[in-house]
């Protein structure tokens, strides 16, 4: 067996805005899209991919409809202090304002519009403390 991709796809209650939240801040573009469902994918290469449903869907289970509770999707990015320009100047909730991890990571997460938490990164190098537990 190959897998051949592996991809979040977000319950939203506003397809919509949540397809525009990763337009805004990450350029992702619409390779599909009807009334219930859109896939996002990042414009460079490998083109990462992001799927958002309508939260009350049949294709979703009705048991698991709920709104995330601690679901965070991590999206690595080159300029972070960029991407956190422009959430800060699209009004967007920060969760976790930017800051130097010391386990490599230079990081701020804010809240996309399904309530799905949003880990934008940077590596950068970690202390001395952390660069051991890199494989």
């Amino acid at each position: 067996m190959m897998i051949t991709g592996i991809f979040p796809t977000i319950c939203s209650d506003d397809i919509a805005a949540t397809r525009d939240f990763y337009a805004l801040l990450f350029g992702m573009t619409t390779v599909f899209e009807n009334d219930w469902y859109v896939q996002l994918q990042a414009p460079t290469p490998p083109h990462p991919q992001i799927g958002v449903v309508q939260r009350d869907h049949g294709s979703v289970p009705e048991g698991h409809r709920n709104r995330p509770a601690g679901t965070l999707i991590a999206i690595e990015v080159d300029d972070v202090d960029t991407v956190h320009k422009n959430a800060v100047a699209a009004g967007l909730t920060m969760l976790l304002d930017l800051r130097d991890e010391p386990w490599g990571q230079r990081h701020f997460i804010t809240l996309d519009p399904s309530g799905t938490m949003v880990d934008v990164i940077k590596p950068i190098p970690p202390d001395a403390e952390h660069a051991d537990s890199y494989v």
